[in-house]
This record gives C-alpha cells, structure tokens and sequence, in this order.
C-alpha cells in the first residue's frame, strides 16, 4: 500500500549576496529581513535625495526541484547525499515543519521525526513530561502512551534524569530519550536524520536494530538519512541518491550507494590511466611521477571493468631526479567509502629493489591481484614516499583509478568450473572472495 506520494515538490530559499563580502552567501532569515528593512527606511529618511546604499543582493535558490517518488508501507528508505543536496529540506516538508514552494505530498498515517537534537521537545519540561507530550503531539491517549512509558524509558537509558528538565540533559541523553519516543510511540512513518551520529557507537547499533524491527516486523515506513553508507546498506531496502536539489537515482540501495560513493565518476567511461600532464613534481626535486595506468594482458588499457579470470598489471612511468635509498612506491587499494584494503610497495618484493632507483626514466609494474577481489568497486591510489623524511607525493590528490570487479567463469586449479559456484554471478558478503582450496582426510 502506497504510504508516501511526493509529485513534481520544489523548495525555494532566498539569500543574500553580501557585494562588501567578495561573494559570500548568507541565508536570510525573518530577522535578517526586517533588520534589513529598518535600515533601508533609516537611510532613506537620512538621506532622502542620496542613492541607494544597500548593499545585500537577494537571490533565489532551488534547494528542492521537481521531486517525484512514491514510498509503500513498510518501505525501508536510505535517502543520501552530499552536504547541500537537499536531504535535510526534503525531510522537514515530509515531516510538515517547511512548507514546499511548489508541488504536493500525500502522506496516509502519523509521522514521527528525528531531525536535529531538540525536535519535538519543550526544553523547560522534563523527560517524562515530554514523553506524555510527544504522544499527544502524534495523536495518542494517555493510557496508549501508559503502557510503551517504560520500554522507551528503558531504552532511553535515562532512568536517574527523568524528572529533570531536558535542557539539562547532554546531547547524547537528549537523542537517546527523542529517538526511543519516536521509536516505541507506533507511527506509521519514521524520519531519522544523522543526528543518530551524537550517540555512540552502541546506542546507535541499538537504534538501527529497533528501525529494522520496526519496519520488518512492524509494518511501518523509515525514512533514513546518514553518511554512513554501512548503516544505510545494512538497513534499507531501497534508497534515494539526492544531488543538487535534484533525484540523481532511485532504487536499489546498493546502486544508491554505489552512485553517491562514485559521484560523477560513475558516469565516465574513461580509461583507467592517469597522466601528469604539468610535469609537476614534489619531494623536492627527486622523483617525477609521469604516468600510471592498469594493463591488461594484450598491453590494452581496460574502461572500469577487471575480470577475475584476467590478468592486470599497474605500470608506473617515472623519471628518478635524485636517487635516494629510501623512496619508495606504494600502491594503495581502498573501498569507495574509503576503507583501506592493504597497501603494497616496492619493498614487498625484497629490499633489493630499492637499488633499481637510479637516475633516469624508469617503469614499474606490480599485479593487480584480481583473484582476492569480491564483485564490487575498488580504488587505486598511487603514492610515493622518502621514509625518514616523511615527504610524500600523490600525483593528483583526491584522484584515484576505481574499477568493478566482476567474476567471471574460470577453471581453477582443480578444473573446477566456479560458473557452477551457489554464489557464481551474486557477490559474497565481505571485501574479498578469494579462491581457497580445500580437501577432505578420511574413508
């Protein structure tokens, strides 16, 4: 059953331009605006026959435009984005705190949200009372919110405080008692923001465990907003990828993940080659870093896509200005959330090879082991180094090669066909899926 129904909603800001600031922008709130006001009728008072001496320009600003998706009950939604995205603004319609510039909403059943510390709650009352109140708020009796009081006070962890004002609580009290209310007081709908990220590291697995209650044995609808693309992928189902006001992609949440972690980079079907087109060079003076690129077996250079059954190699084109015993080159795989896989450099094959760095053009190769890859995308990051001095050189900050593993058929040592592999054409859970042997001892 369709819960949510959002059609063609827009979201109009305006902000000021400050001309004696070199263009920084400010948002202009009610304050701002009748301050403003009282110094344009102060000056021209004043100054009846001077020009005009205000220097604010006001802009528009679409922070929401032409947003269309349909939620159905018991949806698990991941909403992601980078800071600016409109995340935020499309919650707070949602939750009926903003009201849209253009468009509709449809929402069938209550909504309980978490946006920021202090949502929902009046700061002069203490935790019990704002309990009581919230429930209100949502439509509840007395006696329904009687009988969830203790399991959202046990959740909230807040016995010894209850009767204190809340604006005496931490944030992390605050958020606990906020969420185990909206929680445990039976909306259909669910909006959590990131302000799950002021508790730790365990209340907030705690809280992913009753949102995933909620919504899989409940019945009702999350809406959820984080960074954290793990908690996200481990919760929901489906997902939002928001980018510049505007739906980049809607669906699969491994594939609204994936975009958001990629970004533009998705869309590019470039090489996977990177060129230091500026000969520019760092550690003072030692080493130009020209080129790196991944290879396949034919010399070819592949577009994002490695297969397992292939093999790669990662070449490295520099020039040695000054040879130093202690540079090294390191190449670096990582997760496109950032997580560091293992690193590999020159050293790995003996410290011999520090010798081979003499003056003058070189090229080094290193494998690219494809086998230990689960199908996912990675990145390389290549970087070099004078150990001791802790001089580093990163051809291009920020830019790294990323590829898609896909597993492909291909015979293993055994002649086992690994195209009739239970997880042939699915990824395994985990970083890696390396082909292991194993034998059976016995009659």
């Amino acid at each position: 059953m369709q819960i949510i129904k959002v059609e063609y909603l827009s979201k109009k800001y305006t902000i000021g331009h400050d001309k004696a600031a070199s263009g920084v922008f400010r948002g202009i709130s009610l304050r701002d605006t009748l301050t403003h006001e009282a110094k344009g009728i102060y000056q021209r008072l004043r100054h009846p026959l001077s020009p005009n001496r205000e220097n604010t320009d006001l802009e528009e600003f679409w922070a929401l435009k032409d947003i269309n998706f349909d939620i159905n009950q018991g949806d698990r939604i991941g909403i992601v984005g980078r800071n600016g995205a409109g995340k935020s603004t499309l919650l707070k319609i949602l939750s009926r705190i903003t009201e849209p510039t253009t468009g509709k909403i449809n929402i069938k059943g209550r909504v309980a949200s978490l946006l920021e510390v202090g949502t929902g709650f009046h700061a002069e009352l203490s935790g019990r009372e704002n309990i009581y109140l919230n429930g209100a708020i949502l439509g509840m009796k007395r006696v329904e919110i009687r009988k969830k009081f203790d399991d959202i006070v046990a959740f909230a962890e807040v016995e010894k405080f209850l009767d204190t004002p809340v604006k005496h609580y931490s944030s992390g009290m605050y958020v606990r008692l906020a969420f185990a209310v909206a929680a445990h007081l039976e909306p259909e709908i669910l909006i959590v923001d990131e302000v799950l990220a002021v508790g730790d590291a365990q209340f907030q697995k705690k809280c992913l465990g009753k949102m995933n209650d909620v919504a899989k044995n409940q019945g009702r609808t999350v809406l959820f907003v984080s960074h954290n693309m793990s908690a996200v992928s481990s919760l929901c189902s489906k997902g939002i990828y928001l980018d510049r006001g505007c739906i980049g992609y809607s669906g699969d949440i491994s594939e609204v993940t994936r975009r958001y972690l990629m970004g533009d980079a998705i869309f590019a079907e470039g090489k996977m080659e990177w060129v230091n087109l500026e000969k520019e060079t760092s550690l003072s003076d030692y080493v130009i870093i020209e080129r790196y690129s991944v290879n396949d077996e034919n010399g070819d250079i592949p577009t994002k896509t490695l297969y397992s059954s292939k093999k790669y190699d990662i070449l490295i084109d520099a020039e040695i200005l000054k040879p130093n015993p202690n540079l090294a080159f390191y190449v670096s795989y990582y997760t496109l959330d950032n997580t560091l896989l293992f690193i590999s450099d020159i050293h790995d094959s003996g410290p011999g090879n520090a010798l081979l760095l003499t003056k003058g053009k070189k090229r080094l190769v290193t494998r690219v082991p494809v086998e230990l890859f689960n199908s996912q995308e990675y990145q390389i990051e290549l970087s070099c180094v004078i150990h001791y001095m802790g001089w580093p050189l990163i051809p291009n900050p920020g830019q790294r090669l990323t590829f898609s593993l896909a597993r492909d058929s291909n015979l293993n040592e055994m002649g086992y066909d690994q195209a009739n592999h239970p997880f042939s054409g699915a990824r395994k859970p985990g970083f890696f899926n390396p082909v292991i042997k194993w034998k059976v001892i016995g009659d």
